[in-house]
C-alpha cells in the first residue's frame, strides 16, 4: 500500500486531502508543523509527501534542505502545495530541493492532487 504523509497546518485542507487520498486506498499520515513533519517523514519512509511551505516551527524549504541531506530523503518523492505568489527567488528556492512537483492550492482540486501523486508514484 502506497504512503502519504500530508504536512499542512491548516486542519481543514489537512483532513481534506487525508479524507481524499484514504478513499483512495492510501495510508495517509498527517503532520501540522515543519519540525513533526520531519520527524514523521525520517521515522515513517512514505512513499510520497505532500508539504507546505508556510508552517510553523519550520517552513516546507528548511524542512526539504533538511531531508534532502538525508540518504532516504533526497529520493522521496514532494509535491509542495502553496498560496505563496512564486516568483522567481520562491521559485529557485523551491527547486533547489528538488520537489517532484509544485501546486497552487488556490487553483488545485483534491482530484487534482491525488492524480498528480499517483502519476509520480506510478512513474
Amino acid at each position: 500500500m502506497n504512503s502519504i504523509l500530508i504536512i499542512e497546518d491548516d486542519q481543514v485542507l489537512s483532513t481534506m486531502y487525508k479524507d481524499k487520498f484514504t478513499l483512495d486506498e492510501f495510508s495517509v499520515s498527517t503532520a501540522q508543523d515543519g519540525e513533526q513533519g520531519l520527524k514523521k517523514a525520517l521515522e515513517d519512509k512514505p512513499t510520497l509527501i505532500l508539504l507546505d511551505l508556510v508552517m510553523p516551527k519550520m517552513d516546507g524549504l528548511a524542512l526539504m534542505k533538511t531531508l534532502r541531506a538525508d540518504s532516504w530523503g533526497q529520493t522521496v518523492p514532494i509535491i509542495v502545495l502553496t498560496n505563496l505568489n512564486v516568483d522567481g527567488k520562491i521559485l529557485n528556492g523551491i527547486l533547489e530541493y528538488k520537489p517532484v512537483y509544485c501546486l497552487i492550492k488556490a487553483n488545485t482540486t483534491p482530484e487534482d492532487v491525488l492524480t498528480k501523486a499517483k502519476e509520480i508514484i506510478n512513474s
